[in-house]
């Protein structure tokens, strides 16, 4: 993969430090921006955006999940941070897995929402049919299904069709000119080896009402991980959207715990 020499940078907040990786067709503003002030009020957040998500150019070739944990550490170590939590969301989750067995000695506490270790097959077609309408310019459409397959139920019916338009209108207008490599990834990443591997103390956030990622995949990774919590939130795959304030007080309870308490 040929990527660019650094990633575009969001830093925030003191205190300890917490690095996020964002989800595919995402970025850090749009998955971690309606809980950032408050994941910033007592750490250092640190995101990058992956390429072709934010200011990050789009790479020439596919990404690797290794090159996004490069690019995350190396956005630490820039902003001075020893040891760190992690938080990953979606296609983030599997990244900070990475992350958290290769450097473990830097890894204080793993936190992983509405995520996987591998795709499934119920995964894999969604992300087939996301990533075919990205590259064929049927961006409309991909809008459109993006919002049946990413809000829970209950929040979709709260709109009426003139809202569901309105917001795949939204959507079609910001949707990451890296949408096509991220979504790849995700079809090809593969964790499930590095699940026993985890020494940190890990939190798994299960959206119970993800209709990307269905909740059995996701416990199913948290059944792995040696010692894992679970925290379960009645949520479409975008908790940040749909309850963003119970995400973060999950999130901040499991981190501000005392280690030996975790």
């Amino acid at each position: 993969m040929t990527t660019p020499t650094a990633f575009a940078r969001t830093v925030r907040g003191a205190g300890p430090g917490l690095l996020l990786a964002h989800g595919a067709g995402g970025g850090i503003e749009a998955n971690y921006g309606p809980i950032m002030d408050g994941l910033a009020a007592r750490r250092t957040v640190v995101g990058v955006d992956y390429p072709g998500s934010g200011a990050t150019p789009v790479a020439r070739g596919r990404l690797e999940a290794d090159e996004l944990v490069d690019q995350l550490v190396a956005a630490a170590d820039a902003e001075g941070l020893d040891t760190f939590a992690v938080s990953g969301y979606s296609l983030g989750g599997p990244v900070a897995i990475r992350l958290a067995v290769r450097y473990p000695e830097r890894v204080s506490a793993l936190v992983l929402s509405a995520t996987f270790a591998h795709a499934d097959t119920r995964t894999e077609l969604a992300a087939s049919i996301w990533q075919r309408l990205f590259d064929t310019g049927r961006h409309a459409d991909l809008a459109a299904y993006l919002n049946l397959m990413a809000l829970g139920e209950p929040a979709l019916n709260a709109l009426t069709p003139a809202q569901v338009q309105a917001a795949a209108e939204q959507v079609a207008a910001t949707l990451p000119a890296g949408t096509s490599e991220q979504v790849d990834l995700v079809r090809r990443i593969d964790v499930r080896g590095d699940l026993a591997r985890i020494t940190a103390p890990a939190l798994v956030v299960v959206t119970t009402a993800d209709p990307l990622i269905s909740p059995a995949l996701q416990r199913e990774l948290a059944a792995a991980i040696p010692a894992a919590e679970v925290a379960e939130i009645p949520t479409g795959h975008l908790p940040f959207a749909e309850r963003p304030e119970q995400w973060l007080k999950i999130i901040a309870d499991f981190l501000d715990r005392p280690a030996a308490a975790r």
